[in-house]
């Protein structure tokens, strides 16, 4: 019983040891996570999340999070009896639509993770990408003429707010909306993309995207085919291999681009996994896709 008790005490001293080096790299560096998926909606899961954030937080990791709302939103037109539209896997936003995101992201949603981070001893701050144009964006227009709505793309991002938060300790939680620049509007912005940007415009150490997979696979129905590092010069040859392909493109080209724009580390990450932020950036194993 006794060697037992030693043996789990000597453990998690061990742990405690791999996590120092890990703390130094990332001690004053700043991380975005993007929070979306179960880890929103499962009541453990977002525990550990936002206890993660907080632990971060307080050992002197600049921490950012950006976070979707979809299943609110969709729970939501559902009460007022609309019908959720989707167009390429980004949600058709009309007039009313985008009325419920700003309602639901900016406020439910939004304030509801700033009291459980305060809750959990941080000290969070609300704010959304049209506060002081903290997210910029003009309607998303393809080529063939697709239309979404008001959703939007990113053409500008002013960090400042979001640095001032960071530099007087607090936890900015950021919803994504965003002022329309080309028009009297707001926009609604995928999630991924609006953490994207924010990581380059923030000059963050990494990003991280929460999601319901393990990271990207090798083959899609086996998960003990995780592609744990990949560098991003790799990445065109597995689109045209079909390795990754349908809705893990548009994560993965987030990632793409945050490392090419100067982030130095991106990842797709399992948010059903209990701790998996700290488990990445504190442990020699790591966890998901890492993109370099």
């Amino acid at each position: 019983m006794l060697e037992n008790l030693e043996n789990m005490e000597k453990y998690r001293a061990q742990m405690l040891i791999e996590a120092l080096p890990h703390i130094q790299k990332y001690y004053g560096k700043t991380v975005v996570v993007k929070y979306g998926g179960n880890a929103m909606i499962n009541e453990d899961l977002k525990d550990a999340v936002i206890h993660d954030i907080v632990l971060l937080s307080l050992v002197g990791v600049r921490i950012v999070v950006v976070h979707g709302g979809g299943p609110e939103i969709s729970g939501m037109l559902k009460k007022i009896g609309k019908q959720s539209e989707f167009v390429k896997g980004l949600r058709y936003t009309d007039r009313e639509t985008m009325d419920i995101v700003q309602m639901v992201l900016c406020g439910k949603v939004n304030k509801e993770l700033v009291s459980l981070l305060n809750k959990a001893g941080g000290s969070g701050v609300g704010l959304s990408g049209m506060d002081d144009g903290l997210l910029q964006a003009v309607r998303k227009k393809d080529e063939d003429g697709t239309d979404y709505g008001y959703v939007g793309d990113i053409v500008k991002v002013n960090p400042k707010l979001v640095n001032d938060m960071l530099e007087d300790g607090y936890i900015p939680v950021v919803s994504t909306a965003a002022m329309g620049v080309d028009d009297d509007t707001s926009y609604n912005i995928n999630a991924d993309l609006a953490a994207s940007k924010l990581a380059v415009a923030l000059q963050a150490e990494k990003l991280i995207l929460l999601t319901d997979v393990r990271g990207l696979l090798r083959d899609r129905n086996d998960e003990n085919t995780l592609i744990p590092e990949i560098k991003v010069s790799a990445v065109p040859k597995l689109i045209k291999d079909g390795v990754i392909a349908g809705g893990m493109i548009p994560k993965v080209d987030c990632c793409v681009e945050a490392v090419r724009e100067g982030v130095r580390q991106a990842n797709i990450q399992d948010g059903r996994v209990e701790h998996s932020i700290l488990i990445e950036l504190f442990s020699d194993a790591g966890v998901g896709t890492m993109f370099y």
